[in-house]
């Protein structure tokens, strides 16, 4: 994705000399006065900015201030043709990041640029979310304000300087990956390697393999000798996740490795002994598992030293607006969008869903919005349908309300949109049906498909 660079110079030769200069390698805007700059700031994120040091009769000084006033975390050159030692000073003490006369050497021009965009993402990745956003909702990667997030946080700074073995619990989609990466790269083990391993996407017949290593020749296709993920974590953390899903052979197999802290690799004789931190996840109930057999409970009893449980989206639905927040921003880097917020209808809609897929889901639709969205609000109109009709027909009694309930407020085109995407839902994309359903021809369904880009 292009970096994002707006020109503020009221000679119109020089924006159109940079533009075309520049115009290749970043996506470029102009403007020629201060109050045009001001509002096309306000209307896009840019990350950079060059700035005339006098645009008209203003001093570029002061419109620097402004735009630092407006977004401080904005890199700014400023340029001039009247160059002097204190002009440069008074730029820098006001925020600029360099002082370049003209006329500008592009080449030079284009270094002082890379140097400040990588000084702007270097910013960017430190303070991703304010001060206070980090210190109040989010750990690590994991965001939330709730009592239930809270609880987590509190249970991971207990845990990662501990070598004790973890199994976190909860749904798919709540982040327990995200909880075992906090707990390792929080704690004393942070520099050594954290090593994944998922129980349920590897056939039972390699697991072990995967787990242990194995000596050249021990079966078809082992060409090589190969380490196995426990030797490669070795001082380290190993993170097995959907443990539920792991053989009972290999569940003996596992517990022997928790017990004597080592291992023999597949075809091989020789012992390695080993220093790893286990964390465990699941998404199924082990307490049942065990009572059906499923689950050993010698080694149920060895993992869960402590326990950690992720909640449900549902079950903390206060952290919605912040997580909505947390995804539009990283969305708008990597779709280059300038949304900047949800409307108060979309919301309540987002607030009323029950998330079976949890934050992985709320993250697609946002996701899903973005995409449709091309203004700075994300609206009723660009959220997925199984939003707009699982929040508002919970229960056939009372379907009739809720449709009146999602439709209040809603002006015709979104209300539109909707109707035609549910109904070429409902025929499964064929036009010709769905136009017969809604009384209109297949041309003017054609029209409005490419209108509502569905």
């Amino acid at each position: 994705m292009k970096s994002r660079i707006l020109i503020i110079d009221d000679e119109l030769s020089t924006c159109t000399f940079l533009f075309l200069s520049l115009r290749e390698n970043y996506y470029v805007k102009y403007a020629t006065t201060s109050a045009e700059g001001l509002i096309m700031l306000e209307q896009e994120n840019f990350d950079l900015i060059l700035l005339d040091l006098i645009i008209g009769n203003e001093n570029g000084i002061e419109v620097l201030k402004q735009i630092k006033n407006y977004d401080e975390s904005i890199e700014v050159i400023v340029m001039t043709a009247f160059g002097t030692i204190k002009s440069s000073v008074d730029a820098m003490k006001k925020g600029a990041f360099t002082y370049l006369t003209k006329p500008l050497d592009v080449e030079e021009l284009i270094v002082h640029i890379e140097q400040a965009l990588a000084v702007r993402r270097l910013n960017d990745d430190v303070g991703y979310l304010s001060a206070e956003l980090k210190q109040r909702y989010q750990y690590q990667e994991m965001i939330g304000k709730s009592q239930p997030m809270q609880k987590v946080y509190n249970l991971i700074e207990k845990l990662k300087n501990v070598d004790c073995n973890v199994i976190i619990t909860g749904e798919s989609g709540t982040g327990k990956e995200l909880v075992a990466r906090a707990i390792h790269y929080s704690g004393k083990r942070s520099k050594e390697r954290f090593v994944v391993i998922n129980c349920a996407a590897i056939p039972e017949n390699l697991l072990e393999a995967e787990l242990f290593g194995y000596k050249r020749g021990t079966f078809t296709g082992a060409i090589q000798d190969k380490k196995g993920k426990f030797e490669i974590a070795d001082r380290g953390t190993v993170f097995l996740d959907e443990i539920g899903d792991m053989a009972l052979g290999l569940q003996s197999k596992l517990l022997r490795v928790i017990q004597e802290k080592e291992f023999t690799a597949l075809g091989s004789s020789a012992v390695k002994k080993i220093d790893v931190r286990i964390i465990a996840a699941t998404n199924r109930n082990l307490v049942d598992m065990m009572k059906e057999g499923k689950f050993r409970e010698d080694l149920y009893y060895r993992l869960n030293v402590m326990n950690i449980h992720m909640p449900a989206l549902r079950e903390r639905k206060e952290d919605i607006p912040v997580l909505c927040s947390y995804f539009i921003k990283q969305f708008n880097h990597e779709q280059n969008k300038n949304v900047k917020r949800i409307t108060p209808e979309a919301e309540k809609l987002l607030l009323a869903y029950d998330y079976p897929g949890n934050v992985r889901q709320l993250a697609n639709i946002i996701e899903h919005a973005m995409i449709l969205c091309n203004a700075e609000e994300i609206d009723t109109c660009h959220l997925p349908l199984e939003v707009l009709s699982r929040s508002h027909n919970k229960s056939t009694q009372n379907k009739e309300d809720s449709l009146k309930d999602m439709l209040a407020g809603m002006n015709m085109k979104q209300i539109e949109r909707i109707a035609i995407q549910a109904t070429l839902e409902k025929n499964e994309g064929r036009r010709d049906n769905t136009a017969k359903d809604l009384g209109i021809s297949v041309r003017s369904l054609q029209n409005k498909i490419k209108e509502y880009k569905l």
